[in-house]
């Protein structure tokens, strides 16, 4: 069964109705299960068993403290792409060890407080990079263990904003520059080259991409080790999607032993970065509609009604960023006659919404779940509007926990200062 579901009438998370939930913390909130968070990590780890292999889940997806130390209890690494993302993993006891640090624009302090942190690797993304991490590793009396991250260009069939393996990508090192680079960092006296990284994009739902990609890569490990450089992993990335509405991607056993029976015979450990794939459907935004706008039938073209909720495109930035959809039900749904209804919210942008042409029964004050939220909510939330970010609240079997306060006004300009 689901962790979200009806039961007597009424949307649950677990055993914890999300009424429960909404009056005691007020809406806009975050609802996280803990066992579809635990269950989706363990079903992507059951076909890696007797792989030598490392999950790095990636932080950007999500980086509650409380979800990164639930990874990290159940053995995950991070895939990183900032130091404040590595600050997170450290604060909730992630090993270091197990980190991963991406990213196109790495910065000095970055660098050295990856280093003093003693990750287990750079996926390194410019040549300029590479030069600079060799300085500040030199200045440091430090060697830095780095990957490259190649750019196979492969078109991973996904929406442009989140494509990340084309040529005309800002991500990664051109394949045809590869070689070459991977050349001069293994004459670097302070780089040590440990792998190679591919990464090509998010919400993906064909196993092709995948695997074209890795057969570059592997013709690329071939030739490096013609010329003496050894790579010992080979870092897959992450990007497996999720079902929002009708999409079907591929069951993580299918996606890990496709990938596995492409490295049989190859003596290197596999990393793979699942971000969206392991707290997408873990999570649902509620919301509160405030008030109901209908259209006027008198009107020539069809009438738009508006459901205006106190949930908003700051909230929830992807419908309004990627125009994507997320499944929104009522949390106690009613009988009767339904209508089609936009639901929006409070901002002041004709792009606030955050579900269009949605067919509901609904009375003002009624209580909206936003589905999959878990991935790219809390994680892009903002303050547009001076609006204060929501509660997020981790729910455990019969159990409820608020992992994150409701931001306040006052807070939201505490650091501002008026001129003399």
């Amino acid at each position: 069964m689901s962790s979200f579901h009806f039961k007597n009438g009424t949307l649950c998370a677990e055993q914890v109705s999300l009424t429960t939930i909404a009056e005691q913390y007020q809406t806009p909130c975050y609802v996280y299960s803990k066992a579809a968070l635990t269950d989706a990590f363990k079903q992507f780890q059951a076909g890696l068993t007797q792989a030598n292999h490392l999950i790095c889940f990636a932080v950007k997806a999500n980086p509650s403290l409380a979800i990164l130390n639930l990874f990290a209890t159940l053995g995950a690494g991070f895939d990183i792409v900032s130091g404040g993302e590595l600050a997170r993993v450290l604060a909730a006891g992630g090993d270091p060890k197990k980190v991963v640090f991406s990213g196109v624009g790495k910065s000095h302090e970055e660098m050295r407080a990856a280093l003093n942190a003693g990750i287990l690797c750079f996926n390194i993304e410019s040549e300029s990079e590479l030069h600079r991490l060799n300085a500040v590793a030199g200045e440091m009396g430090k060697v830095a263990p780095v990957s490259l991250r190649v750019n196979p260009n492969v078109d991973a069939k996904t929406h442009p904003y989140i494509s990340t393996g084309l040529k005309n990508n800002k991500f990664g090192v051109a394949f045809e520059s590869a070689i070459a680079l991977y050349e001069q960092a293994a004459a670097m006296p302070n780089i040590a080259v440990h792998g190679v990284d591919c990464h090509i994009g998010s919400q993906i739902t064909e196993l092709s991409p995948f695997l074209d990609a890795l057969d570059r890569v592997l013709g690329l490990v071939d030739h490096l080790e013609s010329k003496g450089i050894h790579i010992t992993h080979i870092d897959v990335g992450g990007g497996i999607g999720i079902t929002y509405s009708d999409e079907a991607p591929p069951a993580f056993a299918e996606y890990t032993q496709a990938i596995l029976q492409k490295l049989a015979g190859r003596n290197v450990k596999v990393l793979f970065e699942p971000g969206r794939a392991l707290v997408g459907n873990a999570g649902v935004m509620l919301t509160k509609v405030e008030y109901l706008k209908m259209g006027n039938l008198d009107d020539a073209d069809k009438p738009k009604n508006f459901a205006i909720v106190d949930a908003a495109m700051n909230d929830l930035m992807r419908p309004a960023l990627y125009d994507a959809y997320h499944d929104i039900v009522a949390v106690q749904p009613r009988d009767g006659e339904v209508r089609t209804y936009e639901i929006v919210g409070p901002v002041c942008e004709s792009g606030d919404f955050l579900g269009r042409d949605r067919t509901l029964n609904l009375e003002e004050g009624d209580l909206l779940a936003v589905k999959s939220a878990g991935a790219y909510g809390m994680s892009m939330a903002s303050n547009y509007n001076t609006r204060p970010r929501a509660a997020e609240i981790m729910v455990d079997g019969d159990k409820h926990h608020l992992i994150r306060e409701r931001e306040q006004v006052k807070q939201l300009f505490s650091l501002e200062k008026l001129i003399p």
